[in-house]
């Protein structure tokens, strides 16, 4: 499974002209998952996020988490993470899980962070979405955790 999150002042999702997900400060995180993923994979991944530490503590050193600093998390689904570019001007997606095995584990991906961190909002899987947010930094990592061959 593949996250990329930004840390944000704020971040919404709009789904035909309403607001299916906001977060004031926190992390907004594009999901996707890969052919081969299970909720092992989704679990791995929810615990290095929940614990990966990019806010700042009274030194400024990113050294604490958004669980640590109670911050929000907004989950969008995005496929579009596992896209192959390696070769040519189209993207292949391939590599991305099929649409039923994608929602499965990104319903499981929220349903778990909801169960272990207080704020979770979310977009909607297989919805024309609009994201908007303010990035703050800007910071934006990518997580990744590979199924075991």
């Amino acid at each position: 499974m593949i996250a990329l999150l930004q840390r944000v002042s704020q971040a919404r999702v709009v789904v035909d002209g309403v607001t299916v997900g906001a977060i004031d400060a926190g992390l907004m995180v594009l999901l996707c998952a890969e052919r081969g993923d299970s909720i092992r994979q989704a679990d791995a991944l929810l615990a290095k996020l929940l614990a990966y530490r990019v806010f700042s503590d009274d030194a400024g050193k990113m050294n604490r988490s958004v669980t640590q600093v109670q911050g929000g998390l907004l989950l969008v689904p995005q496929f579009t993470l596992a896209a192959d570019t390696k070769s040519g001007t189209r993207p292949s997606f391939t590599p991305a899980a099929a649409p039923e095995d994608g929602l499965r584990l990104f319903d499981y991906f929220v349903a778990q962070a909801r169960v272990r961190h207080a704020l979770v909002e979310s977009g909607r899987f297989g919805a024309d979405m609009q994201v908007t947010l303010t990035n703050d930094g800007p910071v934006t990592f990518w997580l990744q955790v590979r199924p075991v061959a």
